[in-house]
């Protein structure tokens, strides 16, 4: 594989990484909506991280999502509970940052950052199974 392609790879997870603490951080500090959005970034990313493998990307977050799911979930290279859980994700981002006075809960920010992380977490594994990340 060539490494400019590992090193976006990297570089792509990376930014899922900090995605994922600064949604962290909204949390702690009451900011649920901006939560949902920084959780729900947090799994965007580490799709595209996956999609450079494939050398693919899209300016728009609908064609990452249905190639990430055409060409590594339909595959089995992830579960299909992968799909749901970035579907149910970008719907809460969108709620909460397209919807007037939407009100996002606490318990609503913790499951969206669990979910994240779990995420991030098979993303991690399969990134290291293929030694595009040491850990």
């Amino acid at each position: 594989m060539e490494s400019s392609v590992k090193e976006l790879s990297k570089y792509r997870f990376q930014c899922a990484e900090e995605a994922l603490e600064d949604a962290r951080i909204m949390f702690q500090n009451k900011r649920y909506k901006n939560t949902l959005n920084r959780a729900y970034y947090a799994i965007f990313y580490a799709i595209r991280s996956v999609n450079a493998l494939d050398d693919f990307d899209s300016s728009k977050h609908s064609g990452v999502i249905a190639h990430f799911n055409q060409v590594f979930i339909k595959t089995g290279v992830f579960s299909k509970e992968i799909s749901k859980t970035i579907k149910l994700a970008s719907e809460k981002r969108e709620q909460a940052d397209y919807l007037d006075f939407y009100i996002a809960s606490r318990e609503e920010a913790a499951k969206q950052i669990a979910r994240a992380t779990e995420l991030l977490d098979t993303i991690r594994e399969y990134l290291i199974k293929e030694k595009i990340i040491t850990s």
